[in-house]
């Protein structure tokens, strides 16, 4: 089901498409900076049990 849009269509669908890829943009950048986060804290762990 699609909804009329009118002559405003392409601006309604570029701005959808638009907010899609950057919505998934931060996903992606949230995702990759936990990981990082989550070595750093695993290696921070490791030399605290190292060192005593």
């Amino acid at each position: 089901m699609m909804v009329e849009l009118g002559k405003y269509a392409g601006t309604v669908l570029a701005a959808y498409g638009i907010t899609i890829l950057l919505v998934l943009g931060l996903v992606a950048i949230s995702l990759r900076r936990g990981a990082r986060v989550k070595r750093a804290l695993e290696a921070q762990e490791r030399r605290m049990a190292k060192n005593g």
